[in-house]
Protein backbone atom coordinates (compact mmCIF):
# COMPACT_ATOMS: atom_id res chain seq x y z
CA UNK A 1 0.00 0.00 0.00
CA UNK A 2 2.89 2.24 0.69
CA UNK A 3 4.60 1.57 -2.61
CA UNK A 4 0.94 2.28 -4.20
CA UNK A 5 0.48 5.81 -2.25
CA UNK A 6 4.03 6.52 -3.59
CA UNK A 7 3.38 5.86 -6.99
CA UNK A 8 -0.13 7.65 -7.01
CA UNK A 9 1.56 10.95 -5.32
CA UNK A 10 4.63 10.89 -7.58
CA UNK A 11 1.98 10.71 -10.30
CA UNK A 12 -0.04 13.63 -9.52
CA UNK A 13 3.49 15.65 -8.60
CA UNK A 14 4.73 14.66 -12.20
CA UNK A 15 1.52 15.40 -13.65
CA UNK A 16 1.14 18.52 -12.02
CA UNK A 17 4.87 19.37 -12.60
CA UNK A 18 4.42 19.20 -16.79
CA UNK A 19 1.11 21.14 -16.27
CA UNK A 20 2.63 24.11 -15.16
CA UNK A 21 5.85 23.98 -17.19
CA UNK A 22 3.77 23.60 -20.05
CA UNK A 23 0.99 26.20 -19.10
CA UNK A 24 3.75 29.05 -18.38
CA UNK A 25 5.57 28.26 -21.52
CA UNK A 26 2.26 29.08 -23.05
CA UNK A 27 1.79 31.87 -21.32
CA UNK A 28 4.92 33.39 -22.02
CA UNK A 29 4.80 32.99 -25.51
CA UNK A 30 0.95 34.21 -26.08
CA UNK A 31 2.00 37.48 -23.61
CA UNK A 32 5.11 37.84 -26.19
CA UNK A 33 2.79 37.95 -29.29
CA UNK A 34 0.13 39.80 -27.64
CA UNK A 35 2.21 42.59 -26.38
CA UNK A 36 3.22 42.72 -29.75
CA UNK A 37 -0.74 43.68 -30.52
CA UNK A 38 -1.07 45.77 -27.45
CA UNK A 39 2.65 48.10 -28.36
CA UNK A 40 0.80 48.67 -31.58
CA UNK A 41 -1.97 49.64 -29.91
CA UNK A 42 -0.63 51.89 -27.00
CA UNK A 43 1.42 53.34 -29.74
CA UNK A 44 -1.85 54.54 -31.96
CA UNK A 45 -3.68 55.60 -28.99
CA UNK A 46 -0.91 57.79 -27.79
CA UNK A 47 -0.56 59.57 -31.29
CA UNK A 48 -4.75 59.34 -31.89
CA UNK A 49 -5.10 56.48 -34.51
CA UNK A 50 -6.62 52.99 -34.38
CA UNK A 51 -3.44 50.73 -34.81
CA UNK A 52 -4.29 47.11 -35.85
CA UNK A 53 -8.10 46.84 -36.90
CA UNK A 54 -8.17 43.93 -40.07
CA UNK A 55 -7.09 41.04 -38.90
CA UNK A 56 -10.20 39.60 -36.89
CA UNK A 57 -12.46 42.15 -34.48
CA UNK A 58 -10.46 44.72 -33.36
CA UNK A 59 -7.19 43.53 -34.68
CA UNK A 60 -6.87 40.63 -32.06
CA UNK A 61 -5.87 38.48 -34.58
CA UNK A 62 -2.65 40.41 -35.73
CA UNK A 63 -0.50 38.86 -33.67
CA UNK A 64 -1.46 35.60 -35.55
CA UNK A 65 -0.72 37.00 -38.98
CA UNK A 66 2.42 38.35 -38.50
CA UNK A 67 3.59 35.19 -37.30
CA UNK A 68 2.34 33.76 -40.22
CA UNK A 69 4.11 36.08 -42.05
CA UNK A 70 7.57 35.37 -40.15
CA UNK A 71 7.09 31.67 -41.32
CA UNK A 72 6.40 32.18 -44.73
CA UNK A 73 8.58 34.68 -45.55
CA UNK A 74 11.94 33.66 -47.49
CA UNK A 75 15.01 32.23 -45.25
CA UNK A 76 18.19 33.30 -46.77
CA UNK A 77 21.93 33.36 -45.39
CA UNK A 78 24.13 35.46 -46.13
CA UNK A 79 27.35 33.57 -48.54
CA UNK A 80 30.23 35.15 -46.15
CA UNK A 81 28.46 34.10 -42.67
CA UNK A 82 29.67 31.73 -40.09
CA UNK A 83 26.44 29.71 -41.16
CA UNK A 84 26.15 27.66 -38.01
CA UNK A 85 26.91 30.22 -35.89
CA UNK A 86 24.48 32.23 -37.70
CA UNK A 87 21.38 29.66 -37.46
CA UNK A 88 22.46 29.24 -33.55
CA UNK A 89 22.10 32.78 -32.42
CA UNK A 90 18.60 33.60 -32.40
CA UNK A 91 17.83 30.22 -31.01
CA UNK A 92 20.00 30.83 -27.63
CA UNK A 93 18.44 34.35 -27.82
CA UNK A 94 14.92 32.56 -27.66
CA UNK A 95 16.03 29.84 -25.27
CA UNK A 96 17.51 32.07 -22.60
CA UNK A 97 14.79 34.33 -22.77
CA UNK A 98 11.93 31.41 -21.68
CA UNK A 99 14.31 29.80 -19.48
CA UNK A 100 14.31 32.61 -16.52
CA UNK A 101 10.62 31.90 -16.37
CA UNK A 102 11.33 28.46 -14.38
CA UNK A 103 12.21 29.98 -11.01
CA UNK A 104 9.49 32.54 -10.59
CA UNK A 105 6.69 31.70 -7.95
CA UNK A 106 3.32 32.09 -10.05
CA UNK A 107 1.16 31.62 -7.04
CA UNK A 108 0.41 30.32 -3.64
CA UNK A 109 0.55 26.44 -2.99
CA UNK A 110 -2.35 24.32 -4.29
CA UNK A 111 -4.24 21.35 -3.46
CA UNK A 112 -4.40 18.45 -5.86
CA UNK A 113 -5.77 15.24 -4.90
CA UNK A 114 -4.83 15.88 -1.11
CA UNK A 115 -0.93 16.76 -2.63
CA UNK A 116 0.35 20.26 -2.05
CA UNK A 117 1.31 22.00 -5.18
CA UNK A 118 3.79 25.08 -5.70
CA UNK A 119 2.88 27.41 -8.83
CA UNK A 120 6.52 27.90 -9.53
CA UNK A 121 8.64 25.27 -11.68
CA UNK A 122 11.53 24.51 -9.65
CA UNK A 123 11.88 26.36 -6.42
CA UNK A 124 15.71 27.11 -6.61
CA UNK A 125 17.44 28.59 -3.22
CA UNK A 126 19.40 30.67 -5.32
CA UNK A 127 16.68 32.19 -7.89
CA UNK A 128 18.07 35.48 -8.09
CA UNK A 129 21.51 34.31 -8.72
CA UNK A 130 19.87 31.80 -11.45
CA UNK A 131 17.66 34.95 -13.04
CA UNK A 132 20.66 36.81 -13.06
CA UNK A 133 22.87 34.09 -14.31
CA UNK A 134 20.69 33.78 -17.44
CA UNK A 135 19.85 36.77 -18.46
CA UNK A 136 23.44 37.42 -18.65
CA UNK A 137 24.08 34.24 -21.24
CA UNK A 138 21.45 36.39 -23.27
CA UNK A 139 23.72 38.54 -24.67
CA UNK A 140 25.93 35.60 -26.17
CA UNK A 141 23.25 35.40 -28.52
CA UNK A 142 22.67 38.87 -29.71
CA UNK A 143 26.84 38.73 -30.11
CA UNK A 144 27.27 35.68 -31.99
CA UNK A 145 24.87 36.34 -34.20
CA UNK A 146 26.32 40.03 -34.97
CA UNK A 147 29.41 38.26 -35.28
CA UNK A 148 28.61 35.09 -37.25
CA UNK A 149 26.43 37.65 -40.07
CA UNK A 150 29.87 39.45 -41.22
CA UNK A 151 28.24 42.71 -41.66
CA UNK A 152 29.78 45.88 -39.88
CA UNK A 153 26.52 46.52 -38.77
CA UNK A 154 25.11 44.11 -37.34
CA UNK A 155 28.98 43.46 -35.70
CA UNK A 156 28.61 47.11 -34.20
CA UNK A 157 24.98 46.44 -33.22
CA UNK A 158 26.26 43.37 -31.15
CA UNK A 159 28.92 45.46 -29.56
CA UNK A 160 27.04 48.11 -28.42
CA UNK A 161 24.25 45.00 -27.16
CA UNK A 162 27.12 43.47 -24.90
CA UNK A 163 29.09 46.65 -23.62
CA UNK A 164 25.50 47.72 -22.74
CA UNK A 165 24.31 44.25 -20.89
CA UNK A 166 27.34 44.22 -18.93
CA UNK A 167 27.40 48.01 -17.85
CA UNK A 168 23.93 47.90 -16.38
CA UNK A 169 23.92 44.49 -15.28
CA UNK A 170 26.26 45.46 -12.03
CA UNK A 171 23.69 48.34 -11.15
CA UNK A 172 21.22 45.83 -11.46
CA UNK A 173 22.75 43.03 -9.24
CA UNK A 174 24.22 45.91 -6.54
CA UNK A 175 19.78 46.65 -6.54
CA UNK A 176 19.21 43.09 -5.65
CA UNK A 177 21.54 43.07 -3.27
CA UNK A 178 20.04 45.35 -0.83
CA UNK A 179 16.60 43.05 -1.14
CA UNK A 180 18.68 40.13 -0.14
CA UNK A 181 19.89 41.71 2.80
CA UNK A 182 16.42 42.96 3.80
CA UNK A 183 14.76 39.35 3.08
CA UNK A 184 17.91 36.92 3.66
CA UNK A 185 16.94 35.18 1.02
CA UNK A 186 17.84 34.44 -2.48
CA UNK A 187 14.65 32.07 -2.79
CA UNK A 188 11.75 34.34 -4.90
CA UNK A 189 9.36 32.45 -3.06
CA UNK A 190 10.93 33.42 0.22
CA UNK A 191 11.26 37.01 -0.59
CA UNK A 192 7.39 36.97 -1.91
CA UNK A 193 6.26 35.47 1.70
CA UNK A 194 8.52 37.72 3.05
CA UNK A 195 5.73 40.83 2.06
CA UNK A 196 2.45 38.85 2.87
CA UNK A 197 2.69 40.98 6.26
CA UNK A 198 1.31 44.13 6.91
CA UNK A 199 2.88 47.47 6.22
CA UNK A 200 6.07 48.16 8.62
CA UNK A 201 4.23 45.69 10.91
CA UNK A 202 1.22 47.86 11.58
CA UNK A 203 -1.49 45.69 12.82
CA UNK A 204 -4.58 48.16 11.68
CA UNK A 205 -3.04 47.97 8.05
CA UNK A 206 -4.34 44.67 5.94
CA UNK A 207 -1.65 41.89 5.20
CA UNK A 208 0.11 41.54 2.00
CA UNK A 209 0.83 45.05 2.03
CA UNK A 210 3.98 44.87 3.09
CA UNK A 211 6.12 45.21 -0.81
CA UNK A 212 9.54 45.97 -0.70
CA UNK A 213 9.06 49.21 -2.70
CA UNK A 214 7.88 51.01 0.19
CA UNK A 215 11.65 49.87 1.83
CA UNK A 216 13.40 50.04 -1.39
CA UNK A 217 11.91 53.05 -3.81
CA UNK A 218 15.73 53.87 -5.14
CA UNK A 219 16.14 50.40 -6.00
CA UNK A 220 13.68 49.63 -7.32
CA UNK A 221 13.95 52.77 -9.78
CA UNK A 222 17.60 51.71 -10.21
CA UNK A 223 16.57 47.99 -11.22
CA UNK A 224 13.23 49.85 -13.56
CA UNK A 225 15.99 51.48 -15.50
CA UNK A 226 18.56 48.67 -15.49
CA UNK A 227 15.40 46.10 -16.77
CA UNK A 228 14.75 48.69 -19.78
CA UNK A 229 18.41 49.06 -20.58
CA UNK A 230 18.56 45.06 -20.86
CA UNK A 231 15.86 44.06 -22.27
CA UNK A 232 17.33 46.98 -25.26
CA UNK A 233 13.63 48.79 -25.28
CA UNK A 234 13.79 52.55 -25.99
CA UNK A 235 15.34 54.59 -24.79
CA UNK A 236 18.31 52.22 -24.52
CA UNK A 237 17.80 50.76 -28.16
CA UNK A 238 20.86 51.80 -29.14
CA UNK A 239 21.87 48.41 -29.95
CA UNK A 240 19.52 48.81 -32.76
CA UNK A 241 19.28 52.14 -34.13
CA UNK A 242 17.43 52.29 -37.49
CA UNK A 243 19.31 55.45 -37.91
CA UNK A 244 23.23 54.34 -37.79
CA UNK A 245 22.98 50.64 -38.21
CA UNK A 246 20.25 49.76 -40.58
CA UNK A 247 18.53 47.11 -37.77
CA UNK A 248 21.62 46.55 -35.78
CA UNK A 249 22.72 42.71 -34.49
CA UNK A 250 19.80 41.44 -36.68
CA UNK A 251 20.69 43.55 -40.06
CA UNK A 252 21.09 40.01 -41.73
CA UNK A 253 18.15 37.94 -40.55
CA UNK A 254 15.10 36.88 -41.86
CA UNK A 255 12.09 34.48 -41.74
CA UNK A 256 12.11 33.29 -38.08
CA UNK A 257 15.56 34.00 -37.40
CA UNK A 258 14.74 37.37 -37.19
CA UNK A 259 11.24 36.43 -35.59
CA UNK A 260 13.31 34.75 -32.86
CA UNK A 261 15.05 37.71 -31.71
CA UNK A 262 12.24 39.79 -31.98
CA UNK A 263 10.06 37.54 -29.54
CA UNK A 264 13.20 37.12 -27.33
CA UNK A 265 12.77 40.67 -26.82
CA UNK A 266 9.01 40.76 -25.61
CA UNK A 267 9.62 37.33 -23.84
CA UNK A 268 12.32 39.32 -21.83
CA UNK A 269 10.05 42.15 -21.08
CA UNK A 270 7.46 40.24 -19.76
CA UNK A 271 10.14 38.24 -17.74
CA UNK A 272 11.62 41.53 -16.59
CA UNK A 273 7.89 42.89 -15.86
CA UNK A 274 7.12 39.57 -13.57
CA UNK A 275 10.99 39.97 -11.82
CA UNK A 276 9.88 43.57 -11.04
CA UNK A 277 6.45 42.86 -9.52
CA UNK A 278 7.62 39.43 -7.22
CA UNK A 279 10.78 41.46 -6.27
CA UNK A 280 9.21 44.52 -5.53
CA UNK A 281 5.47 44.82 -5.57
CA UNK A 282 4.85 41.68 -3.45
CA UNK A 283 4.30 38.84 -6.15
CA UNK A 284 1.16 37.37 -6.25
CA UNK A 285 0.44 38.88 -2.58
CA UNK A 286 -2.19 41.49 -2.03
CA UNK A 287 -4.36 43.18 0.24
CA UNK A 288 -6.56 41.33 2.71
CA UNK A 289 -5.22 37.69 1.31
CA UNK A 290 -5.27 36.46 4.72
CA UNK A 291 -9.07 36.55 4.17
CA UNK A 292 -8.93 33.58 1.74
CA UNK A 293 -6.44 31.55 3.77
CA UNK A 294 -9.02 28.67 4.54
CA UNK A 295 -9.50 27.98 0.68
CA UNK A 296 -5.64 27.57 -0.89
CA UNK A 297 -6.65 27.27 -4.27
CA UNK A 298 -9.19 30.43 -4.21
CA UNK A 299 -6.38 32.04 -3.00
CA UNK A 300 -3.53 30.71 -5.80
CA UNK A 301 -6.15 31.78 -8.52
CA UNK A 302 -6.62 34.95 -6.98
CA UNK A 303 -2.67 35.43 -6.55
CA UNK A 304 -2.31 34.02 -9.96
CA UNK A 305 -4.43 37.12 -11.69
CA UNK A 306 -3.21 39.73 -8.91
CA UNK A 307 0.46 38.89 -10.14
CA UNK A 308 -0.62 39.11 -13.77
CA UNK A 309 -2.03 42.59 -13.36
CA UNK A 310 0.80 43.94 -12.01
CA UNK A 311 2.91 42.24 -14.85
CA UNK A 312 0.41 44.03 -17.33
CA UNK A 313 0.83 47.66 -15.37
CA UNK A 314 4.92 46.96 -15.59
CA UNK A 315 4.51 45.74 -19.48
CA UNK A 316 2.36 49.39 -20.08
CA UNK A 317 5.59 51.08 -18.65
CA UNK A 318 7.88 49.75 -21.13
CA UNK A 319 5.19 50.72 -23.73
CA UNK A 320 4.53 53.90 -22.04
CA UNK A 321 7.94 55.21 -22.41
CA UNK A 322 9.35 53.81 -25.94
CA UNK A 323 6.59 56.21 -27.13
CA UNK A 324 7.43 59.17 -24.97
CA UNK A 325 11.07 59.19 -24.21
CA UNK A 326 13.50 59.78 -26.98
CA UNK A 327 16.74 57.71 -27.44
CA UNK A 328 19.82 58.29 -25.77
CA UNK A 329 23.38 58.96 -27.30
CA UNK A 330 25.63 56.05 -26.56
CA UNK A 331 27.49 58.30 -24.67
CA UNK A 332 25.01 59.10 -22.21
CA UNK A 333 23.60 55.49 -22.08
CA UNK A 334 27.23 54.62 -20.85
CA UNK A 335 27.68 57.54 -18.91
CA UNK A 336 24.48 56.94 -16.84
CA UNK A 337 25.43 53.33 -15.99
CA UNK A 338 28.83 54.16 -14.97
CA UNK A 339 28.54 57.38 -13.68
CA UNK A 340 25.24 57.50 -12.36
CA UNK A 341 23.36 54.13 -11.79
CA UNK A 342 26.51 51.79 -10.35
CA UNK A 343 27.04 54.78 -7.63
CA UNK A 344 23.35 55.18 -6.62
CA UNK A 345 23.12 51.58 -6.59
CA UNK A 346 26.54 51.69 -4.18
CA UNK A 347 24.84 54.23 -1.78
CA UNK A 348 21.41 52.44 -2.01
CA UNK A 349 23.79 49.58 -0.21
CA UNK A 350 25.07 51.09 2.25
CA UNK A 351 22.04 52.96 3.47
CA UNK A 352 20.14 49.44 3.90
CA UNK A 353 22.93 48.16 5.90
CA UNK A 354 23.26 51.66 8.08
CA UNK A 355 19.43 51.17 8.64
CA UNK A 356 19.36 47.34 9.39
CA UNK A 357 22.06 47.68 11.86
CA UNK A 358 20.43 50.55 13.46
CA UNK A 359 17.31 48.50 13.58
CA UNK A 360 19.27 45.59 15.30
CA UNK A 361 20.72 47.49 17.97
CA UNK A 362 17.17 49.17 18.90
CA UNK A 363 15.10 46.07 18.60
CA UNK A 364 17.55 43.00 18.78
CA UNK A 365 16.11 41.88 15.34
CA UNK A 366 17.52 41.94 12.15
Amino acid sequence: MNIIFLIDSFLVSFIAKCTIVVTIFGISLGMAAYATYGERKVAAWMQDRRGPNRAGPWGLLQPIADGGKMFFKEDFIPQASEKFLFIMAPGIAMLTALMTSAVIPWGSDILVLGQTIPLQVANVDGGILYILGIVSIGVYGIMIGGWASNNKYSLMGAIRASSQMISYELAMGLSVLAIIMMSGSLNLRDIVHGQEGSLYGLSFLPAGTNWNIFYQPLGFLIFLVCAFAETNRAPFDLPECETELVGGYHTEYSSMKLGFFLFAEYVNMFVSSTVLATVYFGGFSFPGMNMLADNPNLLAAVGFAVLFIKIIFFIFLYMWVRWTIPRFRYDQLMHLGWKSLIPLAIINLVLTGAVMVLKHSITGQW
